[in-house]
């Protein structure tokens, strides 16, 4: 059993989601793409517009979804640093990392298939979870 506290094993989980999302994307796109385009230099000239533009709209939401946990992810590892470098972390802020995650792995599936307004919910419960963090960690 790892000794982490919980907030750090959830970052860790987190990662790993990020990781995922990159495999997902990159697999659905080269199912889509000649894979000159996916495996050469991107040059713009070569390509004529980028490569997300070329892709399914259900390709581009999750290549969108990718993205947009990288964003969330910095602001989830600041939260997860000040309450773990605070020693602030308590059940709170278990919950609202566990909540983070959940919030994440959900908000794939509900970018990818345009899930309204499911997949802005989702996203407005991680942003409140990671902020609850922080907050219960300065107060």
């Amino acid at each position: 059993m790892n000794s982490l506290p919980t907030e750090v094993t959830v970052l860790a989980l987190a990662g790993l989601l990020q990781v995922a999302q990159i495999t997902l994307m990159s697999v659905t796109a080269n199912l889509e793409l000649d894979g000159g385009k996916t495996l050469g230099p991107r040059d713009p000239q070569r390509l004529g517009k980028p490569l997300m533009e070329q892709v399914s709209p259900r390709t581009g939401r999750i290549f969108r979804a990718m993205n947009n946990h990288f964003e969330a992810l910095i602001l989830f590892t600041i939260a997860v640093a000040v309450v773990t470098l605070g020693q602030a972390a308590s059940p709170l802020t278990a919950t609202c990392a566990w909540t983070y995650l959940g919030a994440r792995i959900l908000y794939i599936p509900a970018y990818a298939f345009g899930w309204v307004p499911w997949r802005s919910l989702l996203w407005l419960t991680g942003l409140i979870a990671t902020t609850l963090m922080i907050l219960s960690a300065l107060f």
